[in-house]
C-alpha cells in the first residue's frame, strides 16, 4: 500500500515542498523525540490507535506532513478543515456525518484542523462534545502555544506533541534528497556550490518549507550550462532566499568573535553596540535559543543584584523565544538586551558563589552548627539539635546575631556587595549587620 496516496495526484504537480512530503514515518526529517522508534506518537500511528492530539510547532516543522501520513495509514475516515476558511457550519456538517458513520458502520473519523488556534471560543466549544464522546478523533495543528490559544477543555482531552525547528543537518539531508529525487529536482540536474546550499539551509531557520521553496526557485530559474547542469552559485542562493550572506560562521571564529563582542557590549553598557551584535546574529541565522541563553547568563553574571529585575526580563525573553519564535521574538530579545545594557553592573554574585565553592572544596571538617540542625523528628531535641536557635522574626528588623556558618568558616565573608544600583542598598544593610555583629 502506498502510504502517501492521500492527495498524491495534486501534490505531484504542486510546489517542491508538497512533492517531497515524506511517504513513511522513516522519511520524516527530525522530530525523533516524538517519532523515533518506540515513541508514543509513532506507536499510536502504526497501531492505528490514535487519540485526540494537538501538534504544536513553528512553520515548516512537519505538522501537516504528520497529518497526511496519518491519513495514509489509518482505517478511519480522514476529514480536513482549515480554521481560516471553515466555520461553525463546516464543523456541524463534519461532526454530524461522523456521528452517522459511527452509528451505522462503527467507523471512526479523524478530523484534522490546520491552524486550530484561529478558531474562536465558540467554534472550539462546538467541537468539544464530539471529541469528548469519541465521535471524532481530533488532530489539531498550531504554530501558537496551545496553552494560550486552545480551550482548556479541548486541551484536557488531547495530548500535546511539540515539534522542534529542524536542525541544519536535518535540512541538509532533506535538501540533498530533493536535489537528487525525480519527485523533486533530480530531473533538472542541479549542481549547488557548497556555500550556496549552506546559506539556504542556515537562513531557512529550521523551516523545511522555506528551505525547499528557496531551493526550487534557485534551480528552476537557473538555465543549464553547456554541460547540461544547472550551477547554483552563492549569489543565486542569496537572491532565492532574499538574504545576503554575512560573514558569520556559526562554527568558526566569526561566531565566537560576535558573541564575545555581544556580551562585552552589554557588560560595557553600550546599548547601540549590543543591539548591533544582536541584529547580526539574528540576521545570520543564529539559534535564538542560544542568544537567549547568553542574555540570561549575562543578567545574573554581570548585572546581578545591582538590578535583580534584569534576570526576570531575561527570563521573559527566553520564554518568548520558546513560545513564539522568530521573527516576533526578536522584539522581547531586544528589550532584554537593552535593559541589561543600560542596567547598573555588579559581578558580586559571581565572586560570592566562586569563593563559597572554593571554601567548600578546601574545607577539612565543617559541620552544621547544632542550633541550626533539623529538630523535626522524634528524639531530636534529646540530641540538642536546634537547641539555642533564635527565630529572627521575633527580633527588631527581622535580625538577631547568631552563628550560621560552620566553625571552620565562621569568620569568612563570601558576598561583597558593591554600591551599584539596588546592591547599594544591600551594602548599607550588610554594613549595619556587621556593625551589630558581636565579635568573638
Amino acid at each position: 500500500m502506498n502510504l502517501f496516496d492521500y492527495g498524491q495526484q495534486n501534490e505531484q504537480k504542486g510546489p517542491l515542498a508538497a512533492r517531497m512530503r515524506p511517504r513513511t514515518l522513516d522519511e520524516v526529517a527530525g522530530q525523533t523525540h516524538i517519532l523515533g522508534k518506540g515513541k508514543l506518537l509513532r506507536r499510536s500511528i502504526e497501531a492505528d490507535q490514535l487519540s485526540s492530539i494537538i501538534l504544536y510547532g513553528p512553520p515548516g516543522t512537519g505538522k501537516t506532513t504528520l497529518a497526511k501520513l496519518i491519513a495514509g495509514t489509518t482505517q478511519a475516515l480522514f476529514e480536513q478543515l482549515n480554521a481560516v476558511t471553515s466555520g461553525i457550519s463546516d464543523i456541524r456538517r463534519v461532526t454530524q456525518e461522523a456521528r452517522e458513520r459511527l452509528g451505522m458502520y462503527d467507523s471512526r473519523t479523524l478530523l484534522f484542523i490546520d491552524e486550530i488556534h484561529r478558531f474562536n471560543k465558540t467554534q472550539q466549544d462546538a467541537l468539544l462534545p464530539y471529541v469528548e464522546d469519541g465521535t471524532i478523533i481530533l488532530i489539531g495543528a498550531t504554530t501558537e502555544n496551545p496553552s494560550f490559544e486552545v480551550n482548556s477543555a479541548l486541551l484536557s482531552r488531547s495530548r500535546i506533541f511539540q515539534l522542534h525547528p529542524l536542525s541544519e543537518e536535518d535540512l541538509t539531508q532533506l535538501a540533498e534528497r530533493a536535489l537528487s529525487d525525480e519527485r523533486g529536482l533530480g530531473l533538472y540536474r542541479p549542481c549547488l556550490e557548497p556555500e550556496a546550499l549552506e546559506h539556504i539551509v542556515r537562513i531557512a531557520g529550521g523551516d523545511a518549507r522555506n528551505m525547499l521553496n528557496a531551493l526550487e526557485l534557485a534551480v528552476t530559474t537557473t538555465p543549464p550550462k553547456e554541460d547540461g547542469l544547472r550551477h547554483i552559485t552563492l549569489e543565486i542562493a542569496e537572491e532565492s532566499i532574499q538574504r545576503k550572506v554575512i560573514r558569520y560562521d556559526k562554527k568558526g571564529d566569526n561566531h565566537y568573535d560576535t558573541i564575545s563582542a555581544f556580551i562585552k557590549s552589554m557588560r560595557g553598557s553600550d546599548p547601540d553596540a549590543s543591539l548591533y551584535y544582536l541584529a547580526k546574529m539574528i540576521h545570520a541565522g543564529e539559534d535564538p535559543r542560544f542568544i537567549a541563553r547568553r542574555v540570561f547568563i549575562h543578567a545574573a553574571e554581570d548585572v546581578g543584584l545591582a538590578d535583580p529585575r534584569a534576570l526576570l526580563v531575561a527570563s521573559a525573553a527566553a520564554q518568548a523565544v520558546e513560545h513564539i519564535g522568530l521573527p516576533e521574538a526578536q522584539i522581547p530579545l531586544a528589550e532584554a538586551v537593552l535593559y541589561i545594557a543600560t542596567a547598573p553592573k555588579s559581578n558580586a554574585v559571581v565572586r560570592g558563589i566562586n569563593e563559597a565553592l572554593s571554601a567548600v572544596r578546601n574545607e577539612s571538617r565543617a559541620e552544621v552548627p547544632p542550633h541550626l540542625r533539623d529538630s523535626h523528628f522524634p528524639g531530636a531535641k534529646d540530641q540538642s539539635r536546634g537547641k539555642g536557635y533564635l527565630y529572627p522574626h521575633n527580633h527588631p528588623r527581622g535580625w538577631i546575631d547568631q552563628q550560621y556558618l560552620p566553625d571552620e568558616h565562621s569568620s569568612s565573608t563570601f558576598y561583597h556587595p558593591t554600591n551599584q544600583g539596588y546592591e547599594g542598598k544591600l551594602q548599607e544593610y550588610m554594613a549595619w549587620v556587621k556593625q551589630n555583629h558581636k565579635k568573638t
